[in-house]
Protein backbone atom coordinates (compact mmCIF):
# COMPACT_ATOMS: atom_id res chain seq x y z
CA UNK A 1 0.00 0.00 0.00
CA UNK A 2 2.65 2.30 0.65
CA UNK A 3 4.38 1.73 -2.45
CA UNK A 4 1.52 2.27 -4.21
CA UNK A 5 0.90 5.80 -2.30
CA UNK A 6 4.98 6.90 -3.47
CA UNK A 7 4.24 5.86 -7.02
CA UNK A 8 1.23 8.09 -6.86
CA UNK A 9 2.88 10.78 -5.31
CA UNK A 10 5.68 10.70 -8.23
CA UNK A 11 3.12 11.20 -10.75
CA UNK A 12 1.81 14.89 -9.41
CA UNK A 13 2.34 18.12 -10.85
CA UNK A 14 4.74 20.65 -8.56
CA UNK A 15 2.99 24.53 -9.43
CA UNK A 16 4.98 26.13 -6.73
CA UNK A 17 6.86 27.99 -9.42
CA UNK A 18 4.66 28.91 -11.39
CA UNK A 19 3.03 31.44 -8.82
CA UNK A 20 3.26 35.11 -10.26
CA UNK A 21 4.13 36.34 -7.09
CA UNK A 22 6.85 34.68 -6.23
CA UNK A 23 10.09 36.69 -8.02
CA UNK A 24 12.49 33.59 -7.71
CA UNK A 25 10.99 31.74 -10.18
CA UNK A 26 11.77 33.99 -12.97
CA UNK A 27 14.37 36.78 -12.23
CA UNK A 28 14.72 37.65 -15.96
CA UNK A 29 11.59 39.13 -15.50
CA UNK A 30 12.39 41.95 -13.63
CA UNK A 31 15.42 42.93 -15.66
CA UNK A 32 13.39 43.06 -19.02
CA UNK A 33 10.78 45.12 -17.04
CA UNK A 34 13.45 47.77 -15.79
CA UNK A 35 14.83 47.64 -19.47
CA UNK A 36 11.51 48.79 -21.05
CA UNK A 37 11.17 51.59 -18.85
CA UNK A 38 14.05 53.13 -19.27
CA UNK A 39 14.20 53.20 -23.13
CA UNK A 40 10.24 54.75 -22.63
CA UNK A 41 12.17 57.17 -20.74
CA UNK A 42 15.18 57.66 -22.62
CA UNK A 43 13.19 58.05 -25.99
CA UNK A 44 10.64 60.61 -24.53
CA UNK A 45 13.13 62.66 -22.73
CA UNK A 46 14.75 62.95 -26.62
CA UNK A 47 11.84 63.80 -27.82
CA UNK A 48 10.86 67.04 -25.35
CA UNK A 49 14.29 68.51 -25.25
CA UNK A 50 16.00 67.42 -28.92
CA UNK A 51 15.96 70.82 -31.30
CA UNK A 52 13.44 70.55 -34.60
CA UNK A 53 15.25 69.24 -37.41
CA UNK A 54 16.64 71.92 -39.51
CA UNK A 55 19.57 74.72 -39.60
CA UNK A 56 18.71 77.30 -37.37
CA UNK A 57 18.28 80.16 -39.28
CA UNK A 58 16.57 84.18 -38.93
CA UNK A 59 15.03 85.79 -41.93
CA UNK A 60 15.20 89.08 -43.63
CA UNK A 61 12.79 90.88 -45.61
CA UNK A 62 13.77 93.10 -48.77
CA UNK A 63 12.80 96.51 -48.54
CA UNK A 64 12.55 98.83 -51.40
CA UNK A 65 15.76 100.96 -52.09
CA UNK A 66 15.38 104.65 -51.89
CA UNK A 67 15.67 106.51 -55.07
CA UNK A 68 19.19 108.47 -53.21
CA UNK A 69 18.39 112.04 -54.03
CA UNK A 70 18.30 114.18 -56.59
CA UNK A 71 22.07 113.04 -57.88
CA UNK A 72 20.79 109.67 -58.61
CA UNK A 73 21.39 107.73 -55.83
CA UNK A 74 24.76 105.74 -54.71
CA UNK A 75 25.97 104.05 -56.94
CA UNK A 76 29.22 102.47 -54.54
CA UNK A 77 29.95 102.88 -51.11
CA UNK A 78 33.72 102.81 -49.86
CA UNK A 79 35.54 103.35 -46.73
CA UNK A 80 39.06 105.01 -46.25
CA UNK A 81 40.76 107.74 -44.20
CA UNK A 82 41.32 111.73 -44.42
CA UNK A 83 45.12 112.41 -45.30
CA UNK A 84 46.98 115.55 -46.13
CA UNK A 85 48.88 116.06 -49.81
CA UNK A 86 50.81 119.07 -47.82
CA UNK A 87 52.25 117.56 -44.97
CA UNK A 88 55.73 117.43 -44.15
CA UNK A 89 58.36 116.81 -40.87
CA UNK A 90 60.25 119.82 -40.35
CA UNK A 91 63.74 119.13 -38.61
CA UNK A 92 67.04 121.14 -38.75
CA UNK A 93 69.60 120.75 -41.80
CA UNK A 94 72.22 120.22 -39.09
CA UNK A 95 72.78 118.44 -36.29
CA UNK A 96 72.51 120.63 -32.85
CA UNK A 97 71.30 121.30 -29.29
CA UNK A 98 68.07 122.91 -29.52
CA UNK A 99 67.82 126.34 -27.54
CA UNK A 100 64.56 127.30 -28.59
CA UNK A 101 61.40 125.58 -29.37
CA UNK A 102 58.48 128.34 -30.20
CA UNK A 103 55.69 125.84 -31.43
CA UNK A 104 52.91 123.64 -29.28
CA UNK A 105 50.45 120.60 -31.17
CA UNK A 106 47.51 122.51 -32.74
CA UNK A 107 49.11 126.15 -32.82
CA UNK A 108 49.05 127.48 -36.63
CA UNK A 109 52.13 128.38 -38.46
CA UNK A 110 53.09 130.71 -41.39
CA UNK A 111 55.43 130.08 -43.93
CA UNK A 112 59.05 130.98 -42.77
CA UNK A 113 57.87 131.73 -39.32
CA UNK A 114 60.49 130.48 -37.02
CA UNK A 115 59.60 127.35 -34.90
CA UNK A 116 63.01 126.24 -33.47
CA UNK A 117 66.36 127.73 -32.91
CA UNK A 118 69.57 125.46 -32.11
CA UNK A 119 72.63 126.43 -30.75
CA UNK A 120 74.86 128.71 -32.67
CA UNK A 121 78.29 129.21 -30.77
CA UNK A 122 80.52 127.37 -32.90
CA UNK A 123 78.96 128.34 -35.98
CA UNK A 124 79.17 132.42 -34.97
CA UNK A 125 82.58 132.33 -34.44
CA UNK A 126 83.07 130.19 -37.44
CA UNK A 127 81.26 132.94 -39.11
CA UNK A 128 83.10 135.88 -37.54
CA UNK A 129 85.97 134.22 -38.75
CA UNK A 130 85.52 133.96 -42.16
CA UNK A 131 84.21 137.61 -41.96
CA UNK A 132 88.06 138.33 -40.98
CA UNK A 133 89.76 136.06 -43.13
CA UNK A 134 87.40 138.10 -46.10
CA UNK A 135 88.53 141.81 -44.67
CA UNK A 136 92.32 140.81 -44.61
CA UNK A 137 92.00 139.18 -48.43
CA UNK A 138 90.25 142.88 -49.61
CA UNK A 139 93.31 145.19 -47.46
CA UNK A 140 96.14 142.41 -49.04
CA UNK A 141 94.48 143.10 -52.74
CA UNK A 142 93.96 146.76 -52.12
CA UNK A 143 97.83 146.67 -51.47
CA UNK A 144 99.08 145.23 -54.49
CA UNK A 145 96.94 147.49 -56.78
CA UNK A 146 98.40 150.41 -54.90
CA UNK A 147 101.83 148.89 -55.73
CA UNK A 148 100.60 147.94 -59.42
CA UNK A 149 99.58 152.09 -60.07
CA UNK A 150 102.59 152.86 -59.03
CA UNK A 151 104.33 150.45 -61.16
CA UNK A 152 102.71 151.43 -64.03
CA UNK A 153 103.43 155.13 -63.59
CA UNK A 154 106.98 154.31 -62.82
CA UNK A 155 106.53 152.28 -66.62
CA UNK A 156 105.09 155.24 -68.24
CA UNK A 157 107.92 157.54 -66.78
CA UNK A 158 111.00 155.43 -67.77
CA UNK A 159 109.47 155.23 -71.45
CA UNK A 160 110.14 159.28 -71.41
CA UNK A 161 113.94 158.45 -70.00
CA UNK A 162 114.39 155.77 -72.77
CA UNK A 163 113.27 158.41 -76.06
CA UNK A 164 115.42 161.14 -74.61
CA UNK A 165 118.31 159.10 -74.67
CA UNK A 166 118.30 158.96 -70.78
CA UNK A 167 118.58 155.84 -69.43
CA UNK A 168 118.73 152.53 -71.28
CA UNK A 169 116.03 149.93 -72.60
CA UNK A 170 117.28 147.20 -70.32
CA UNK A 171 116.02 149.53 -67.37
CA UNK A 172 112.68 149.99 -69.16
CA UNK A 173 112.28 146.10 -69.82
CA UNK A 174 112.94 145.76 -65.84
CA UNK A 175 110.06 148.41 -64.92
CA UNK A 176 107.74 146.32 -67.22
CA UNK A 177 108.35 142.93 -65.35
CA UNK A 178 107.69 144.47 -61.97
CA UNK A 179 104.35 145.58 -63.31
CA UNK A 180 103.34 142.52 -65.07
CA UNK A 181 104.63 140.48 -61.56
CA UNK A 182 102.19 143.07 -59.55
CA UNK A 183 99.21 142.81 -62.19
CA UNK A 184 99.71 138.68 -61.39
CA UNK A 185 99.82 139.48 -57.56
CA UNK A 186 96.31 141.71 -58.02
CA UNK A 187 94.40 139.23 -60.17
CA UNK A 188 95.78 136.16 -57.08
CA UNK A 189 94.82 139.33 -54.52
CA UNK A 190 91.16 139.23 -55.51
CA UNK A 191 90.49 136.12 -56.37
CA UNK A 192 91.22 135.02 -52.51
CA UNK A 193 89.64 138.02 -51.85
CA UNK A 194 86.54 136.34 -53.94
CA UNK A 195 86.74 132.86 -52.03
CA UNK A 196 87.19 134.52 -48.87
CA UNK A 197 83.70 135.61 -49.66
CA UNK A 198 82.38 132.74 -50.62
CA UNK A 199 83.13 131.80 -47.26
CA UNK A 200 81.73 133.79 -45.50
CA UNK A 201 78.38 132.98 -47.24
CA UNK A 202 79.26 129.69 -46.65
CA UNK A 203 79.40 130.18 -43.04
CA UNK A 204 76.39 132.46 -43.17
CA UNK A 205 74.27 130.35 -44.68
CA UNK A 206 75.34 127.09 -41.73
CA UNK A 207 74.36 130.11 -39.34
CA UNK A 208 70.89 130.49 -40.66
CA UNK A 209 70.20 126.88 -40.41
CA UNK A 210 70.67 127.00 -36.81
CA UNK A 211 67.33 128.80 -37.39
CA UNK A 212 64.33 126.43 -37.77
CA UNK A 213 61.58 127.80 -40.10
CA UNK A 214 58.39 126.42 -41.21
CA UNK A 215 58.28 125.51 -44.85
CA UNK A 216 54.44 126.43 -45.33
CA UNK A 217 51.61 127.65 -43.66
CA UNK A 218 49.90 125.16 -41.38
CA UNK A 219 49.14 123.85 -37.88
CA UNK A 220 51.14 121.81 -35.86
CA UNK A 221 49.98 118.37 -35.43
CA UNK A 222 53.37 116.71 -33.62
CA UNK A 223 56.04 118.58 -31.66
CA UNK A 224 58.69 116.08 -31.33
CA UNK A 225 61.97 117.34 -29.57
CA UNK A 226 62.65 119.48 -26.57
CA UNK A 227 64.80 122.21 -25.44
CA UNK A 228 68.53 119.71 -24.24
CA UNK A 229 67.65 117.71 -26.84
CA UNK A 230 70.07 116.81 -30.51
CA UNK A 231 68.83 116.83 -33.56
CA UNK A 232 70.01 115.69 -36.67
CA UNK A 233 68.93 115.18 -39.98
CA UNK A 234 70.84 111.78 -40.46
CA UNK A 235 69.93 110.48 -37.06
CA UNK A 236 68.26 106.62 -36.74
CA UNK A 237 65.90 108.06 -34.20
CA UNK A 238 68.20 106.00 -31.34
CA UNK A 239 69.29 107.44 -28.54
CA UNK A 240 68.36 110.87 -27.33
CA UNK A 241 68.81 112.22 -30.89
CA UNK A 242 65.71 113.64 -32.63
CA UNK A 243 65.15 113.78 -36.23
CA UNK A 244 62.96 116.85 -36.11
CA UNK A 245 61.27 119.66 -34.42
CA UNK A 246 57.51 118.41 -35.31
CA UNK A 247 55.23 117.67 -37.57
CA UNK A 248 53.53 120.71 -39.73
CA UNK A 249 49.80 120.11 -41.84
CA UNK A 250 48.42 122.07 -44.53
CA UNK A 251 44.53 121.91 -43.45
CA UNK A 252 43.86 123.57 -46.77
CA UNK A 253 45.06 119.95 -48.45
CA UNK A 254 42.79 117.47 -47.07
CA UNK A 255 41.02 115.06 -48.79
CA UNK A 256 39.75 111.09 -48.25
CA UNK A 257 41.97 107.91 -49.53
CA UNK A 258 39.38 104.92 -50.73
CA UNK A 259 40.41 101.66 -51.35
CA UNK A 260 37.68 100.22 -54.00
CA UNK A 261 36.92 96.69 -54.85
CA UNK A 262 38.71 96.36 -58.29
CA UNK A 263 35.06 94.55 -59.00
CA UNK A 264 33.70 97.99 -59.14
CA UNK A 265 36.01 100.44 -59.94
CA UNK A 266 34.38 100.90 -63.43
CA UNK A 267 31.92 102.94 -61.43
CA UNK A 268 34.10 105.68 -60.71
CA UNK A 269 35.36 108.23 -62.72
CA UNK A 270 37.34 111.39 -61.95
CA UNK A 271 34.84 114.49 -61.69
CA UNK A 272 32.23 112.27 -60.02
CA UNK A 273 29.75 113.72 -57.38
CA UNK A 274 30.47 112.30 -53.84
CA UNK A 275 29.12 112.40 -50.06
CA UNK A 276 31.76 112.32 -47.36
CA UNK A 277 30.30 111.28 -43.76
CA UNK A 278 33.43 110.90 -40.97
CA UNK A 279 32.79 108.15 -38.12
CA UNK A 280 33.15 110.65 -36.03
CA UNK A 281 29.99 112.96 -37.45
CA UNK A 282 27.95 109.90 -39.25
CA UNK A 283 24.99 112.24 -39.51
CA UNK A 284 27.01 114.99 -41.19
CA UNK A 285 27.03 114.79 -44.92
CA UNK A 286 29.88 116.83 -46.86
CA UNK A 287 29.45 117.08 -50.70
CA UNK A 288 32.84 115.80 -52.40
CA UNK A 289 34.01 115.14 -55.92
CA UNK A 290 36.50 112.14 -57.38
CA UNK A 291 39.94 113.60 -57.54
CA UNK A 292 41.45 111.20 -59.42
CA UNK A 293 41.42 107.17 -59.66
CA UNK A 294 45.20 105.91 -59.09
CA UNK A 295 46.20 104.15 -61.96
CA UNK A 296 47.05 100.70 -60.41
CA UNK A 297 45.78 98.25 -58.28
CA UNK A 298 46.61 96.19 -54.83
CA UNK A 299 47.40 93.03 -55.54
CA UNK A 300 47.01 91.60 -52.23
CA UNK A 301 43.30 93.38 -51.35
CA UNK A 302 42.08 93.25 -54.68
CA UNK A 303 41.33 97.21 -54.70
CA UNK A 304 42.34 100.02 -56.19
CA UNK A 305 43.19 103.15 -54.86
CA UNK A 306 40.54 106.71 -55.09
CA UNK A 307 41.15 110.18 -53.82
CA UNK A 308 38.20 112.39 -52.80
CA UNK A 309 38.26 116.14 -52.35
CA UNK A 310 36.21 118.13 -49.92
CA UNK A 311 33.43 120.62 -51.36
CA UNK A 312 33.67 122.44 -48.08
CA UNK A 313 36.26 122.85 -45.68
CA UNK A 314 35.54 122.55 -42.15
CA UNK A 315 37.83 122.99 -38.56
CA UNK A 316 35.81 119.66 -37.58
CA UNK A 317 37.75 117.61 -40.43
CA UNK A 318 41.03 116.12 -39.17
CA UNK A 319 43.90 114.37 -40.65
CA UNK A 320 43.66 110.28 -40.16
CA UNK A 321 39.96 110.36 -39.29
CA UNK A 322 37.85 107.59 -40.61
CA UNK A 323 35.49 107.98 -43.62
CA UNK A 324 32.91 106.51 -45.72
CA UNK A 325 32.17 107.68 -49.00
CA UNK A 326 29.12 107.18 -51.39
CA UNK A 327 29.65 107.59 -54.77
CA UNK A 328 26.87 109.05 -56.41
CA UNK A 329 24.98 108.66 -60.19
CA UNK A 330 23.85 110.79 -62.54
CA UNK A 331 20.21 112.45 -61.49
CA UNK A 332 18.03 110.22 -64.13
CA UNK A 333 16.21 112.24 -67.05
CA UNK A 334 12.97 113.94 -67.24
CA UNK A 335 10.05 110.65 -67.13
CA UNK A 336 12.88 108.22 -66.55
CA UNK A 337 11.73 105.30 -64.32
CA UNK A 338 14.18 105.17 -61.47
CA UNK A 339 16.52 101.71 -60.93
CA UNK A 340 14.42 98.97 -59.38
CA UNK A 341 15.97 96.97 -56.53
CA UNK A 342 15.92 95.62 -52.80
CA UNK A 343 17.95 96.39 -49.54
CA UNK A 344 18.89 93.32 -47.89
CA UNK A 345 21.15 92.67 -44.73
CA UNK A 346 24.57 91.73 -46.51
CA UNK A 347 24.93 89.00 -44.21
CA UNK A 348 21.87 87.25 -46.58
CA UNK A 349 24.40 87.45 -49.68
CA UNK A 350 26.66 84.90 -50.73
CA UNK A 351 29.52 86.02 -53.23
CA UNK A 352 30.48 89.33 -54.05
CA UNK A 353 31.10 91.54 -56.95
CA UNK A 354 28.26 91.97 -59.55
CA UNK A 355 26.66 88.40 -58.84
CA UNK A 356 25.83 86.69 -55.97
CA UNK A 357 23.36 84.06 -54.09
CA UNK A 358 20.49 84.65 -51.49
CA UNK A 359 18.29 82.14 -50.09
CA UNK A 360 14.55 82.51 -49.90
CA UNK A 361 12.25 81.08 -47.36
CA UNK A 362 9.81 78.60 -48.71
CA UNK A 363 7.22 77.56 -46.14
CA UNK A 364 10.50 75.49 -43.81
CA UNK A 365 12.66 74.89 -46.96
CA UNK A 366 14.82 77.47 -48.53
CA UNK A 367 15.56 78.25 -52.12
CA UNK A 368 18.60 79.12 -53.91
CA UNK A 369 18.30 82.01 -56.36
CA UNK A 370 20.78 84.31 -58.51
CA UNK A 371 20.99 87.92 -57.96
CA UNK A 372 22.81 90.88 -59.62
CA UNK A 373 24.23 92.94 -56.83
CA UNK A 374 24.24 96.97 -56.43
CA UNK A 375 26.02 98.99 -54.36
CA UNK A 376 27.31 98.03 -50.16
CA UNK A 377 26.40 100.55 -47.70
CA UNK A 378 27.86 99.18 -44.25
CA UNK A 379 25.58 96.18 -43.06
CA UNK A 380 23.30 96.32 -45.96
CA UNK A 381 23.62 95.23 -49.41
CA UNK A 382 21.81 96.66 -52.58
CA UNK A 383 20.33 94.04 -55.02
CA UNK A 384 19.35 95.42 -58.48
CA UNK A 385 17.62 92.05 -59.87
CA UNK A 386 16.57 88.84 -58.33
CA UNK A 387 14.39 89.63 -55.67
CA UNK A 388 11.11 91.44 -55.31
CA UNK A 389 10.04 93.76 -52.51
CA UNK A 390 8.56 91.67 -49.56
CA UNK A 391 10.42 88.62 -50.17
CA UNK A 392 11.97 86.59 -47.28
CA UNK A 393 15.94 86.09 -46.88
CA UNK A 394 17.73 83.78 -44.91
CA UNK A 395 20.47 84.48 -42.85
CA UNK A 396 23.01 82.00 -41.06
CA UNK A 397 25.56 79.89 -42.29
CA UNK A 398 24.91 79.70 -45.74
CA UNK A 399 27.49 78.94 -47.17
CA UNK A 400 26.17 75.03 -45.67
CA UNK A 401 23.11 75.61 -46.91
CA UNK A 402 21.66 74.13 -50.47
CA UNK A 403 18.98 74.55 -52.51
CA UNK A 404 15.93 72.42 -50.86
CA UNK A 405 17.39 72.24 -47.32
CA UNK A 406 15.03 72.32 -44.29
CA UNK A 407 15.42 75.39 -41.62
CA UNK A 408 14.60 76.43 -38.62
CA UNK A 409 14.02 80.14 -38.03
CA UNK A 410 14.82 81.21 -34.89
CA UNK A 411 14.99 85.36 -34.00
CA UNK A 412 14.50 87.99 -36.58
CA UNK A 413 16.88 90.41 -37.28
CA UNK A 414 15.81 93.72 -34.67
CA UNK A 415 13.16 96.09 -37.12
CA UNK A 416 12.50 93.40 -39.43
CA UNK A 417 9.26 91.96 -40.38
CA UNK A 418 8.66 88.04 -40.07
Amino acid sequence: MDDRAALLNQLKIDRSHDDPDDDQGRPWLKWLIAVAVVVLLGGGAFRYFAPPPGQPVTVATARPASSGGPAGGSLLDAAGYVVARRAATVSAKITGLVTEVLIEEGSRVEANQIVARLDDTNIRASLEQSRAQFDAAKAQAAQVKVSVANAERDVARRKGLVEQKFISVAELDSAQTTLDSLRASLATAERNTAVAARAVDVAQRSFDDTTVRAPFAGVITVKAAQVGEIVSPLSAGGGFTRTGIGTVVDMDSLEVEVDVNENFINRVKSGQPAIIKLNAYPDWSIPASVIAVIPTADRSKATVKVRVAFKERDDRVLPEMGARVSFLGEAPAAGAAAPAGVIVPAAAVLGSGEKGAVFLLKGEVVERRAVKLGARNGSDQTVIAGLNPGDRVVIGDLPKLKDGDKVRVTTLPEGTAN
